[in-house]
């Protein structure tokens, strides 16, 4: 047996082994992939549709490599949902794979021992880490010299064309021209088109090799409906959910949607969960391995969950907005049908989609105003600046801060460096890349142009994909509805579960949490420093619709900036909700209302007439000291705490110690509600209960 053949029976016996199938074949590519690895040690990119089995590819070229003697490999992967799937995969081939994360903290250090005593066969790592100081110094640097292979997955995130560009993972490239030659390189994606492709090359080398297959999913059956109301929406969910295959995933823009559609399929007796970034962990973890189990029929979420989730028998994914990107469309639909016949595809279309994936496209690069007063600020620091003291100096949210940061640290050379807890400037002279940005920012329209023109396409859906991602003129899949010549699953929901979905949504409400602490260092002149106290806070809240959303927020909108005065309905409504459905407990005896020196009758009279409609009585028992800028104006909460505090004044308790419905028309950083409470309770009121009538919470996020 000559070696080349011993190598593929030795590389089949693994994949027969991960898969646990003694009659397992590779498929197209998949052996050619891992000899480039194992024999031919190239820079190799492989791009394949999901499912197709690209992690079989590294795992077992990662076998062979330790097999012979090689370093461990180091994996670069963008999601802790993927890294848990590709550590058990792992261990069917009796890797030893261990990861270095933000969750496993307390096992940095045993790991870390293993590496040295080279008993770790993979580490994998999120791109973030490469920005850690700590881990280049303890870890990089031990396995730079003897890694066996280096591994990029989801190498789409490499390139500032692809869908899903992370900042972190330039660090990437520096490294690869670290690395010997000798050293084997894989990146894998499924969502690669020519102009991705291309930059990956230049960024890896022009000795990479591309390995690229058919990226058509012969199990989707996909299908466009235009319903653009939410309530409309959502009665489709109701109505078809339950008659889909299996389990699925219901995709959506914002993290708010997620919430209000899982809230109304639960009531329509569906059980499906809401899923995004800013749930915890665990919880994550909880989520994703019910929708395994098929214990959930569906997983509302944002693209949180997307790369390298795995589940074969996915039956389903709906977007319940049109994404911004065909690219990103393709990727998150890819989700399903992998070991299915049939698999549903469906995109709703509705009038908000155009707003908010705009606001994603205008916000993804931070402005080179943004970068100045961070840079700026730094250079005119002796010590540097923590991110605390950074918020202090300019008037930028904590989170548009981070964006310049990690885009200003990922740059080569970089102007600025952390220090322990301090950012500080480097005399490197930034400029940004103008003509870049322009372009890239104009392929983005682009892209949102072409989604556009999917959602209204006659002709075969797969097809439209296909070409997006590169495919020269793609055969029709023939199972689409455009391909079917009618409509695969119902276009509208019933008239009775319509209007429950309709009332449903003008039910909604949000909840305005009270803050528990001043920033830092607050106003220590008012004696606003460090927690806040149970005699100061106000109690929870509620705003009784999201700004300009489709049950009363345009009504808010129309009433703040078209007319007058509130329209009667919307004192109706808000009446409804404190008294039935709110309840808030003790009962406000009274009403009271943040007042405005630039529309000073606006909020007055809504809350006076709110009191007629509640039977209790208004009081005006704050008034403005001073003109403030408006709180939409200040950026973060030192600029909006400074901005309000002590600009009140009390003219008087209506009713001491009992407790007041304050009333405003807006509440998007909560401070005004927390300053004014804190005024009411010194003064001698009793509990403060906030009521806005739009929350500016969740726009876009």
């Amino acid at each position: 047996m000559s070696n080349d053949e011993r190598l593929y029976q030795e590389a089949l016996t693994h994949l027969r082994t991960a898969l646990n199938q003694p009659d397992a074949i590779f498929r197209d590519d998949q052996y050619e992939a891992i000899e480039h690895l194992v024999k031919d040690r190239r820079r190799l990119l492989v791009v394949q549709r999901t499912g197709w089995g690209k992690s079989l590819v590294y795992f077992i070229a990662t076998r062979l490599l330790r097999n012979r003697g090689d370093g461990p490999a180091l994996l670069i992967s963008p999601l802790l949902a993927l890294m848990r799937d590709q550590i058990r995969m792992a261990g069917n081939l009796g890797l030893r794979a261990v990861t270095i994360n933000s969750t496993n903290t307390k096992a940095w250090h045993e790991i870390e021992g293993r590496i040295e005593c080279d008993e770790v066969d993979i580490l994998l790592i999120s791109p973030e880490r490469l920005g850690n100081e700590k881990f280049r110094e303890r870890v990089l640097a031990e396995l730079a010299w003897r890694v066996g292979l280096f591994i990029v997955d989801e190498a789409h995130c490499i390139s500032d064309w692809g869908h899903d560009f992370r900042p972190d993972y330039r660090r990437i490239g520096r490294i690869l021209q670290y690395l010997p030659n000798t050293v084997p390189v894989l990146g894998t994606t499924a969502t690669a088109n020519d102009r991705v492709i291309a930059d990956i090359q230049e960024q890896v080398g022009e000795s990479l090799r591309i390995i690229r297959g058919p990226i058509k999913r012969e199990s989707l059956r996909l299908q466009n409906i235009m319903l653009p109301t939410q309530s409309a929406r959502l009665a489709w969910l109701a109505e078809q959910v339950p008659r889909m295959p299996g389990s699925g995933i219901i995709y959506c823009l914002t993290i708010k949607d997620t919430q209000n559609v899982a809230n109304w399929l639960q009531s329509e007796g569906i059980e499906a969960h809401a899923y995004s970034g800013r749930i915890e962990h665990d919880e994550r973890i909880e989520l994703e391995d019910r929708l395994l189990r098929n214990d959930l029929k569906a997983l509302v979420a944002t693209s949180a969950l997307g790369m390298g989730f795995d589940k074969p028998d996915l039956g389903f994914v709906i977007h319940f907005q049109r994404p911004g990107s065909v690219i990103h469309y393709y990727q998150q639909i890819g989700r399903a049908g992998r070991a299915l016949p049939d698999a549903y595809a469906v995109l709703l279309c509705g009038e908000e989609d155009e707003a908010i994936t705009s606001y994603f496209l205008e916000t993804a690069f931070p402005p080179e105003r943004h970068i100045d007063s961070v840079l700026d600020a730094l250079r005119n620091s002796d010590n540097g600046l923590t991110l605390d003291e950074i918020e202090r100096t300019v008037n930028l949210k904590r989170t548009q801060i981070e964006k310049v940061l990690k885009r200003l640290s990922t740059e080569s050379p970089t102007p600025v460096y952390k220090q322990g807890t301090a950012w500080r400037a480097t005399p490197v002279e930034y400029r940004p890349d103008h003509q870049r940005i322009e372009q890239i920012t104009a392929l983005r329209y682009e892209e949102q142009a072409q989604m556009r023109e999917y959602m209204e396409r006659q002709q075969c859906l797969m097809g439209f994909l296909e070409t997006a991602l590169g495919i020269v003129d793609p055969e029709p899949c023939g199972r689409c509805a455009p391909c079917m010549g009618q409509p695969i699953l119902p276009d509208s929901a019933g008239w009775e579960i319509a209007s429950r979905a309709h009332q449903f949504v003008r039910q909604q409400s949000y909840g305005i949490e009270p803050r528990k602490r001043w920033t830092n260092p607050g106003v220590p002149a008012l004696g606003y420093t460090g927690l806040i106290s149970n005699e100061l806070r106000h109690e929870p809240g509620r705003a009784l619709s999201l700004w300009r959303d489709s049950g009363w927020g345009e009504m808010v909108y129309a009433g703040k900036f078209q007319r007058e005065r509130f329209p009667r309905k919307l004192v109706e409504v808000g009446a409804e909700l404190i008294r039935d459905r709110w309840r808030p407990e003790p009962a406000p005896t009274w009403v009271t209302c943040v007042p405005s020196l630039q529309r000073p009758e606006l909020v007055p009279d809504f809350a006076q007439r709110l009191a007629d409609e509640l039977g209790i009585p208004f009081f005006p028992a704050l008034k403005k000291r001073y003109p403030t800028e408006e709180q939409k104006s200040r950026q973060n909460s030192y600029q909006q705490l400074k901005n309000i505090a002590g600009s009140f004044a009390i003219t008087g308790i209506a009713r001491p110690g009992q407790p007041v419905l304050l009333v405003d028309d807006i509440v998007d950083s909560r401070w005004t509600f927390t300053v004014a409470a804190a005024e009411l309770r010194q003064a001698g009121s009793g509990p403060v209960f906030p009521f806005a009538l739009t929350t500016m919470f969740g726009v876009g996020g």
